[in-house]
């Protein structure tokens, strides 16, 4: 619908629409209004900045063909025409984006809980994964590192391997950010479903880690993302590998989704899975 209002003088076509928003956005949508910028633009998306110290402090508005990352609002309408570096603003459970004022009517969760789930079952899916295609970290001596001390439960290797990660690589989300998104959702949704408290132990260590200064290490939008992945948040894509191992659904689909994600980010992601599968396994037991 689109209203007609008057500022100074002039007048202001504005258009208001509705979306259906991740749970993870609800407290800064929630909170006080906040300026925002434009920090990029896409064909199906585009990602706003907002000046808080909460997170996440970028989301994303897309339309039904771009990703839905853990920080998304899903809208029906088309996005305004905008630019890098234009204003906007966020809170008081409104987005204004240009002449757009976005309301969140729905709601979905990004961090979906799987159930109970064995440690035999999960061996058994766990067979089924295959060594991502174009990982943006192939042989990397960080993320071997992360893996082996991972699943040795050593705590000082995996944060010294956490740490040599964080902001790795090109692009808005780094491919040694997606790995530890990666890792850290595995642990803490597979760690959860079969018992493994070492894993989910190790995934508040690690998710302690990689958050405390991601702002300053890595782009905003992929800092985002890892204080997402801190707290189980991710992607349907990652979600859907998960329940996969869970045995929910099959996994080679799930899989082929994830690895077309992005260039090499639905591979990256697809790595820290793995090593966060063998890591739940090693720890719980099972290996």
């Amino acid at each position: 619908m689109t209203v007609t209002t008057h500022a100074r003088g002039t007048h202001v076509r504005r258009a208001h629409a509705t979306g259906a928003a991740s749970t993870a956005i609800r407290p800064v949508l929630h909170a006080q209004r906040r300026p925002a910028r434009v920090l990029a633009v896409f064909p199906y998306g585009v990602y706003l900045e907002i000046r808080t110290d909460q997170e996440p402090s970028v989301i994303a508005l897309i339309t039904g063909r771009a990703t839905r990352l853990p920080n998304s609002v899903l809208l029906a309408e088309p996005l305004p025409p905008v630019e890098v570096d234009d204003d906007a603003s966020v809170g008081d459970r409104a987005i204004e984006l240009g002449p757009l004022t976005l309301g969140v009517r729905r709601w979905w969760d990004p961090a979906p809980q799987l159930g109970p789930l064995t440690a035999g079952a999960l061996a058994a899916s766990a067979a089924l994964l295959t060594r991502p295609p174009n990982a943006g970290l192939a042989g990397n001596a960080s993320v071997d590192l992360l893996a082996s001390s991972c699943a040795r439960g050593w705590l000082l290797g995996a944060v010294t391997a956490a740490e040599q990660l964080v902001g790795l690589g090109p692009g808005l989300t780094p491919s040694g950010d997606d790995v530890l998104a990666g890792l850290l959702v595995t642990l803490r949704h597979l760690g959860a479903a079969t018992g493994a408290e070492r894993a989910v132990r190790l995934a508040g260590w690690l998710a302690a880690t990689v958050t405390y200064d991601a702002r300053t290490r890595t782009t905003p939008i992929s800092a985002t993302l890892l204080h997402c992945a801190a707290r189980g948040q991710a992607s349907p894509e990652v979600i859907d590998v998960l329940r996969a191992l869970a045995g929910r659904q099959a996994l080679r689909p799930a899989l082929c989704r994830l690895h077309g994600l992005g260039h090499t980010s639905g591979s990256d992601l697809a790595q820290g899975v793995g090593i966060g599968v063998e890591t739940v396994l090693a720890l719980g037991g099972a290996r």
